[in-house]
């Protein structure tokens, strides 16, 4: 027999193993279809921007990088001076149809080399690094809906955590779902169905609407058939995922994702290329994903690293930690081209390219103009950067 103690048990039980169900308690059901989402993409471990964004028409470029840097006859010509890394072809569409957007020499006041250090300060968008909440999680707070933004992978980042709540992380969309405990299911449901008064009988509406919302989440995710052939890799797997939540119409405002392996010290051509191949061929098939399913008008892709690299090679043909590099955008919403000048390889500080545009200018553009938001309010002040939403 079961009492109040037991069903309150219950209920939290329920409530917590769905706690990365995005919009049950009534909003998703309200903001379904026609809310536009931001995609964020990590690239962990600091990416070489030098090598991803390459000035080709620079010799400085070649004499620091006699064997790592990217050939002039293989780059992705993109103005007179800076062209793509080859394994970004299949970005090259996006780029000719005015839609993909680098935004150079991007970084932060004191820049710092440390991994922790670094990545803690692009994901509370705070370089003095008083702030322990993070960006993301400061926009659910704004919004009042602790679903309104996931993490796909097993650990929450720093970006995506608030004082007032926890932001879900989902392993896999096809098992983001109530599973209660083995032999649970039969007294749950008697629980529901008993008369409740005060707290209890709150709770037992809740249960039951995200019980409703629980199943409709599943039924819609079912539904999504893919619009293009996602690559066999564990980061086109994450935005497969990404994409068919954005396609539920579950009210999903950010969605972020990352690819690691980019702390390249060694052996570094091979690695990046490699990485930034797959960066490439997952974000492809998820754009011509989005465009055969007629959501592309409502999504944009931003991607950042902590840091870029040293502008010289080291001697074992890789790269030691630098402080600015470039960051990217693209989306039917965003304005293509290169945004800010080319790094000046003739003036570095200790050997590192100098930042000339904040980060937090170029979120609070994604704030502003994409998610319509208190850009102020979120950042903790006013910053201006390049204009790259359309």
């Amino acid at each position: 027999m079961t009492n109040r103690r037991d069903f309150l048990k219950l209920s939290a039980l329920a409530v917590a193993a769905t706690s990365g169900m995005p919009g049950f308690l009534a909003r998703a059901a309200t903001q379904a279809g026609g809310t536009k989402t931001l995609v964020v993409v990590q690239l962990t471990g600091g990416n070489d921007g030098l090598n991803t964004l390459i000035p080709y028409s620079n010799g400085a470029y070649y004499a620091a990088r006699p064997n790592i840097a990217i050939p002039k006859k293989d780059v992705l010509t993109v103005t007179p001076d800076l062209g793509m890394h080859p394994a970004l072809r299949p970005l090259m569409k996006l780029w000719d149809d005015g839609h993909l957007a680098w935004m150079e020499n991007v970084g932060y006041p004191n820049p710092n080399r440390s991994h922790f250090a670094s990545m803690a300060i692009w994901h509370t968008a705070d370089p003095t690094q008083a702030e322990a909440d993070g960006w993301i999680g400061r926009i659910a707070e704004k919004i009042g809906d602790p679903f309104c933004a996931s993490n796909l992978g097993a650990a929450t980042p720093q970006a995506l955590q608030a004082s007032e709540f926890s932001l879900p992380s989902i392993d896999s969309v096809d098992n983001f779902q109530l599973k209660l405990p083995g032999g649970m299911n039969t007294p749950f449901e008697s629980l529901l169905n008993s008369p409740r008064s005060g707290e209890a009988a709150y709770l037992t509406r809740a249960t039951r609407q995200m019980l409703k919302n629980t199943a409709r989440v599943q039924e819609n995710v079912k539904k999504y058939k893919a619009g293009a052939t996602y690559p066999d890799t564990k980061f086109a797997s994450q935005l497969r995922d990404a994409a068919r939540l954005i396609a539920a119409g579950v009210g999903q405002r950010v969605i972020y994702v990352s690819l690691g392996g980019f702390d390249t010290h060694a052996g570094q051509r091979a690695e990046q290329d490699g990485l930034l191949g797959t960066l490439a061929g997952g974000l492809s098939a998820f754009q011509a994903d989005l465009e055969r399913q007629g959501l592309a008008r409502d999504v944009i892709v931003m991607g950042f690293s902590e840091f870029g690299r040293r502008v010289a090679e080291n001697g074992s043909a890789g790269t030691d930690h630098g402080k600015g590099s470039v960051m990217f955008a693209f989306g039917q919403g965003v304005k293509g081209g290169v945004h800010g000048s080319s790094p000046d390889l003739e003036d570095l500080s200790e050997g590192d390219i100098k930042y000339r545009q904040d980060f937090r200018g170029v979120y609070a553009e994604a704030l502003t103009r994409w998610l319509n938001l208190d850009a102020r309010g979120i950042l903790g002040g006013t910053f201006t950067g390049p204009r790259w939403i359309a």
